[in-house]
């Protein structure tokens, strides 16, 4: 049996806490809303039940747009858009009570913030993809990719200044804030078209769409900036390292990887492989991102080194191989061998560590009426430990 967690990694998840300071703009008056849908919400559901069936929506939704327009270029049809902005906002609001229902049962566990950050950050995929497709930035492929990218960056890059300081720390503008953007962005697609964004702004010279993208350049630098920050001046650890005692620009090799191969890959391919299959390309690509940053997360909640490699690059690796010896597979099978192979192993990973930390903590992941009758060991040095 592979061991995901060590006995050393689930005994310190367990004594972890979780730790959150500032509030975006819109927070405030959007928790009169959540206080009053969590109380909606049977106490028989379990918090995790809540996120999974919100990020369900969230992917469904933006799937039907991705089929429709798998080039980022083809329109959709109106109520693509529409559902797609829906199903984000039920996303948003499923995200933010699961936490409350967690302390409205009493079924607080680090299970839960794992459980609720590893699902935001496959959400992040889809929303960013969902976003520059509606966008149509298939028609400027290297504005699609830097939007996907820089927002896959920001997300790993929030959660590797936790992992310096040991707390999560929201800006004044954070994700509240992109969401309600976003779902403004999948509104005025559904309602004027999504032909709008190819509008050229009078005395500019520049599309709508070109605009979107300056324009949001501005937050991210600023987010950027605000983050290495606070990581170059140093953790809470020994000597100022992070929460786990290790180096506090380490995690940047990790992400760096994934990236510089998302990039690299693109600009190689002789089939103009991202050209011709934007949102296949960058799904794959943040099914990898997604994984490392759940590897993150894992880390700063278990205090524990992160790798550097990891299983899910093997994705990737394929692709890049294929390019070294002169496309001996077609690039296009080879995306989707490499897409489907992301997704299951980031899903099979998901479900080990999920099962792990359950049957370690004596609970279930989406049950909260019952609890095993017996807890197995969940991993082979646990296991002589508890003989």
């Amino acid at each position: 049996m592979t061991d995901f967690l060590t006995s050393t990694q689930l005994k310190r998840l367990k004594e972890h806490k979780y730790s959150a300071q500032g509030q975006s703009v819109l927070e405030p008056q959007m928790q009169k809303f959540w206080r009053w849908l969590v109380e909606q919400i049977p106490e028989t559901w379990a918090p995790n039940t809540i996120t999974s069936v919100g990020l369900l929506i969230n992917i469904v939704t933006t799937l039907l747009l991705l089929v429709w327009s798998a080039d980022a270029k083809t329109e959709a049809p109106r109520l693509c858009y529409f559902l797609c902005g829906v199903g984000l906002f039920l996303y948003q609001s499923l995200d933010a009570i699961d936490g409350k229902q967690a302390r409205r049962t009493g079924t607080n566990t680090p299970l839960g913030e794992l459980f609720d950050h590893g699902c935001d950050s496959v959400s992040t995929v889809f929303v960013t993809v969902g976003l520059t497709t509606a966008m149509k930035m298939g028609e400027e492929p290297c504005y699609m990719m830097f939007e996907v990218l820089a927002g896959l960056y920001l997300f790993y890059q929030a959660h590797w200044q936790t992992y310096v300081t040991g707390t999560l720390i929201f800006n004044k503008f954070d994700v509240t804030e992109s969401q309600f953007g976003i779902i403004g962005v999948y509104f005025i697609c559904a309602i004027i078209g999504p032909g709008v964004w190819d509008t050229v702004v009078p005395g500019v010279g520049l599309t709508l769409r070109a605009l979107a993208v300056v324009g949001s350049l501005l937050p991210a630098l600023f987010h950027c900036r605000d983050n290495l920050k606070i990581i170059f001046s140093g953790g809470i650890g020994k000597n100022k390292s992070t929460i786990a005692d290790t180096s506090t620009i380490f995690p940047v090799v990790p992400i760096s990887i994934v990236l510089g191969l998302a990039v690299m890959i693109a600009f190689k391919s002789t089939s103009n492989l991202f050209q011709n299959h934007p949102c296949l390309y960058l799904i794959s690509f943040g099914m990898v991102t997604a994984k490392v940053t759940n590897r993150l997360v894992i880390a700063h909640m278990t205090k524990s080194e992160m790798a550097m490699l990891d299983s899910s690059l093997f994705g990737p690796a394929m692709l890049f191989f294929n390019q070294y010896f002169n496309v001996l597979v077609p690039e296009y099978l080879l995306l989707w061998i490499c897409c489907i192979y992301c997704t299951v192993d980031i899903v099979w990973y998901s479900k080990g560590v999920c099962q792990e930390i359950c049957d370690f903590l004596g609970i279930y992941c989406f049950n909260i009426t019952s609890k095993p009758e017996k807890v197995r060991p969940t991993t082979r040095a646990s296991a002589k430990a508890n003989k």
